[in-house]
């Protein structure tokens, strides 16, 4: 009865499609087809950490340009009974790697850190994902492993987004023979929009783990055949680096804003340490009443602020000390009183959290997210980074290798793919994780969970983030009018305020002349969410309008 009254509300146009509710369950995903397999899930008797991991694993089939299990993730999860987890799936750099192994006779080989065999992690996304099922989940791995494999092997068409991604990067997928089998036609040229992606070795590989275990792909068959090829064409990973990877279990980050908990990911990811420092910040100012632009004005400068302190701080945890107290109440406050409401700012570097030296992180891009009517909530983070990672198709596989060496600082203070730039705490060292951006986030109310986000985008994924909770909290919307918001991102460096045109040019006037340095775009990021009305008792999930996402639920 339920739903056939919010199908009335839609036909009468008293509510949008995009504002759809649901009892049971709900997913949001960057895809139809994953999110399909997350509601598919649910019906198996799977819960939020099933539905999560299936459509995840499918993304790898109809998404693999941004994810895979290639590649890597972060696990932030809420279980029914209260518990919290945050499982980190970061890929790690191979035993032989070194600071200095993109130096090349004096210079810097800024492309071999995102295009080849030196280009790749060691793959933590599936220790992940069994780690989740296992602690948490219903169902088992081979139950959400083998419809992906079918879907793989059957094939699918390819929407608008991913034959623009394929055309991009035609020329470089077509270095690599068993990469240009599977992505680019007899003639050399991209699949187009609409032309079915078939992908029969992944499938058999999907099976293999679905069969054997993921010591089938760490310890046995698909390792040996990586170190085989990173012999033969100049790489360093071996299997013996497959079956030394751990993802470990972390200590999730919290902090309040406006009455409301923030649990987010640790180091090595920076998007939790700086979604909670620039909220931090903005509780010092009333943005709920500004003007557009002065509202854009002081989230940037806080934004600037915090990237600043992301590029001197942050790093994987194990070998950095990554100071607790960037996320410090009295720190933030300290950081507000240095915006300036009429101008903008000059950052001219990181600042000194307290005690910096002592209290410390302890050691130990696709986003999708999922909740059910039990209590369970997952927000996952994946990525292989760049479009199609370092290109690289393991042979006989069909797995595509990250590239997310590049996410370290190749050299401290030289710039990445995205234009970020590290110091000392993000440089290459063995078995170290790279630094990232992805911020999956689950907020509670009351400590009832009410709100669970994150993004894919590169540092975008941080920005994209915050807006997303201040656009809930702040302003009191529902996640499809939140995501429909204009956008904006600053990183420090460069001193340019990325900002969708959406907004209007007179309001883009206004912020210029506060002292902005603006690079106009059309559109950036992907972000999706779910929020709980906890009177209602109902979820409104929500998928990012720029890309070709779904969200659904029961």
């Amino acid at each position: 009865m339920k739903r056939l009254l919010a199908l009335v509300l839609l036909f009468s146009g008293l509510l949008r499609a995009e504002d759809a509710s649901f009892a049971s369950h709900a997913i949001a995903t960057v895809h139809p087809l994953a999110t399909k397999a997350g509601m598919d899930a649910f019906t198996k008797g799977g819960n939020a950490i099933d539905a999560a991991i299936a459509a995840g694993l499918t993304l790898g089939v109809v998404d693999g340009h941004n994810s895979g299990i290639g590649g890597g993730c972060f696990f932030v999860i809420r279980a029914a009974d209260g518990t919290v987890t945050c499982l980190d799936g970061r890929e790690m750099a191979p035993a032989k790697a070194h600071r200095d192994m993109y130096v090349i006779n004096g210079k810097i080989d800024d492309e071999a850190s995102k295009t080849g065999a030196l280009a790749s992690g060691v793959p933590g996304y599936l220790k992940a994902c069994a780690a989740a099922q296992s602690k948490h989940g219903r169902l088992k791995l081979a139950d959400v492993l083998l419809p992906a494999a079918d879907l793989a092997e059957q094939g699918f068409p390819i929407d608008e987004l991913y034959a623009r991604k394929l055309a991009a990067t035609a020329t470089k997928l077509a270095q690599f023979s068993s990469t240009a089998a599977i992505f680019l036609k007899n003639n050399g040229k991209a699949l187009e929009k609409g032309q079915r992606l078939v992908q029969k070795d992944l499938a058999a590989t999907y099976r293999a783990i679905a069969k054997n275990g993921i010591e089938w792909f760490y310890e046995g068959e698909f390792a040996q055949k990586t170190e085989a090829w990173m012999k033969a064409n100049g790489g360093i990973i071996t299997a013996a680096d497959y079956a030394a990877y751990r993802a470990p279990e972390r200590e999730a980050i919290r902090s309040k804003y406006r009455g409301y908990e923030l649990i987010t990911m640790p180091p090595p990811s920076s998007g939790g340490v700086h979604v909670a420092q620039i909220l931090n910040i903005l509780e010092h100012f009333p943005i709920r009443h500004f003007r557009a632009s002065s509202r854009i004005h002081v989230i940037t400068e806080a934004m600037k602020l915090a990237f600043a302190d992301r590029a001197h701080w942050l790093g994987d945890p194990d070998f950095a000390k990554v100071p607790r107290g960037l996320v410090d109440p009295a720190y933030a406050a300290e950081l507000a009183r240095k915006i300036d409401l009429d101008h903008a700012a000059t950052v001219s570097g990181h600042g000194m959290p307290p005690h910096w030296e002592g209290d410390i992180f302890g050691k130990h891009t696709t986003f999708l997210c999922t909740a059910d009517a039990q209590g369970n909530w997952v927000a996952l983070n994946q990525t292989i980074n760049t479009a199609f990672g370092s290109k690289v198709v393991i042979p006989g596989t069909g797995v595509l290798l990250n590239d997310e060496m590049d996410d370290f600082a190749v050299q401290p203070g030289v710039p990445n793919a995205f234009k970020l730039v590290g110091a000392e705490a993000n440089a290459i060292a063995p078995s170290k994780r790279p630094l990232s951006s992805m911020s999956p986030t689950i907020v509670l109310k009351e400590g009832q969970p009410v709100i669970i986000t994150g993004a894919a985008g590169g540092p975008t994924i941080i920005t994209q983030t915050l807006l997303l909770l201040t656009h809930i909290i702040d302003d009191g919307q529902l996640p499809a009018a939140a995501l429909a918001e204009p956008r904006f991102h600053h990183q420090w460096n460069p001193d340019e305020l990325k900002i969708e045109k959406a907004f209007g040019e007179e309001t883009l006037q206004h912020v210029e002349k506060l002292g902005h340095k603006l690079a106009p775009t059309t559109r950036f990021g992907a972000c999706q969410a779910i929020y709980l009305d906890i009177h209602q008792k109902r979820f409104f999930p929500a998928h990012d309008p720029r890309v070709p996402g779904m969200s659904d639920g029961r």
